[in-house]
């Protein structure tokens, strides 16, 4: 009994121990600032000097141009997509049974989550840049394909378009997102066995997104806010 009680310690622990790498490298890849990394390797300039002064995809668009804007794009899903899969590659090598076995101390849809929560925290509060970053949503989208599924995914990007094409607001269709998001986690919660503590991890990343787009708040509430089209002020 002594010995399988400590084969079952062991085991919780070396969950814990893939799930502290998993929100260190998640966390890392997410850092990444393709915007600034693009900008001053193809344009030569910092996309941080322009515009709104954000690396993300919508001011590498008005700054770069689209063919900017789509590679940062890009490459920042491909961060959150990315970083879904490295979640699913440590279920299947570190965690099997997760959520599945009854002694699970994990379940699938939890760790996923937390690797969604992660790589957007990297993200916005990039070391590389003194803890600043972009808003998350291009790294967001690719992390909704892993966490809630191709359908799951296209809902959340339908909604943003359905947004921004009434507003012609970007940053209010990324909101409309980001408050969503916990709506359809809370759907997978009730009828696809998603964990509540997945669904906490959800709702805590939704936050963080909102509140990575304050000052697009203000100024939508004030009337200032660019919409589609404006140029950037140099």
């Amino acid at each position: 009994m002594g010995a399988i009680i400590c084969v079952v310690s062991l085991a919780k622990e070396f969950v814990l121990v893939a799930l502290a790498l998993l929100v260190v490298v998640c966390f890392l890849l997410g850092s990444i600032p393709w915007g600034v990394i693009i900008s001053k390797s193809v344009f030569h300039t910092d996309i941080r000097e322009h515009g709104s002064g954000n690396i993300g995809t919508t001011n590498a668009m008005r700054t770069m141009g689209k063919k900017g804007g789509v590679a940062v794009f890009v490459l920042d899903f491909g961060k959150g997509l990315l970083s879904g899969l490295i979640a699913l590659f440590v279920l299947a090598a570190f965690i099997p049974g997760a959520g599945v076995a009854a002694d699970s101390p994990v379940s699938a849809s939890t760790v996923v989550a937390l690797a969604f929560l992660c790589c957007t925290l990297g993200h916005i509060f990039s070391p590389w840049l003194k803890f600043k970053g972009g808003k998350g949503i291009a790294v967001a989208v690719g992390c909704l394909f892993v966490t809630f599924g191709v359908m799951g995914a296209l809902l959340e990007i339908a909604v943003f378009a359905v947004v921004v094409a009434i507003s012609r607001f970007v940053s209010a269709g990324s909101l409309a997102a980001a408050i969503v998001s916990p709506i359809f986690a809370a759907y997978y919660f009730l009828f696809q066995a998603f964990d509540p503590i997945a669904w906490v991890l959800c709702l805590v990343t939704a936050l963080v997104v909102i509140w990575a787009h304050r000052g697009n708040i203000h100024r939508l509430a004030t009337g200032t806010e660019r919409r589609i089209g404006d140029k950037a002020k140099e």
